[in-house]
């Protein structure tokens, strides 16, 4: 446990410097709500309910690593994987593998952004039915952003990868002037190899989280997949697209929702 404190200390420093505008507006929210601390790791289903509450997202504990094909499969779910163990207390700024620090400081906060919310859940839609050879592409543009990219904010350059917010090492060194950093491009970051034991030569940068979920729907479409999907919210399943009657009702769902928005600009209007 000793180790989890180090590194809550040692990150929380650096994030008012180093981290994106929504990873700091949402880290206060967990302290307050679901207990993080440098003197507690929180439960896994009080930080799952958060989450639920604010992105529909929500975290399974696993014991050990998944195929990059189930992990993938659960981001279109809206369900993150979430390892239980820490690390060994001799090391406490490293770990080959993804462990409770990581998933905690890393990858939780960003998953109550609705931004970054929809562009993780896009890669895993995307994983759905894929073939071998798109799934490690998937993974490859998973890596490069939701575990290591950088994004733009204004003139400067923020970390919101899992992998750099968990690592005080990688998170100073992703934005010093050593690595070489290059537009985020998913068809070029699929082809890239990379280390997994030691710090990126080479950072993608988004301009927004948005701009990055088109770009991986664009990604997508290129794939290599005989049917379309559409994920229900409402029982969180994802159906095929595969009759009439089903195109039907999402029309319908769309248009529902367009009749609101044009209500609600009309009331907005009123009071402008």
């Amino acid at each position: 446990i000793n180790a989890e404190y180090g590194v809550y200390r040692s990150l929380k420093q650096l994030m008012p410097t180093h981290a994106c505008k929504q990873y700091l507006h949402v880290f206060p929210l967990l302290e307050q709500q679901c207990g993080y601390s440098e003197t507690n790791i929180p439960q896994l289903q009080d930080i799952s309910d958060f989450l639920l509450g604010c992105t529909g997202w929500r975290l399974r504990p696993v014991s050990g690593l998944l195929s990059p094909r189930d992990f993938l499969n659960g981001l279109a779910f809206r369900v993150f994987h979430s390892t239980q163990y820490i690390r060994h207390h001799s090391k406490p700024f490293y770990t080959p593998e993804p462990d409770v620090c990581h998933e905690l400081l890393g990858h939780v906060p960003l998953f109550a952004n609705p931004s970054f919310a929809d562009f993780s859940q896009e890669i895993g839609l995307a994983s759905l039915g894929a073939s071998e050879e798109d799934i490690k592409k998937l993974s490859t543009v998973y890596w490069f952003t939701v575990e290591f990219g950088l994004c733009r904010e204004g003139k400067k350059i923020k970390a919101y990868g899992a992998g750099i917010l968990s690592s005080i090492e990688e998170l100073k060194y992703s934005l010093s002037d050593e690595p070489q950093k290059l537009p985020f491009d998913p068809f070029d970051a699929c082809t890239r190899t990379y280390p997994i034991t030691r710090v990126q030569p080479v950072y993608y940068v988004a301009d927004s989280f948005e701009s990055a979920k088109e770009k991986v729907k664009a990604f997508a479409r290129s794939l290599s997949r005989t049917f379309e999907i559409y994920y229900n919210p409402f029982t969180l399943r994802v159906e095929i697209l595969d009759s009439r009657e089903k195109l039907a009702r999402l029309s319908e769902a769309i248009q529902s929702n367009v009749e609101i928005l044009n209500h609600a600009l009309r009331s907005a209007s009123v009071f402008n």
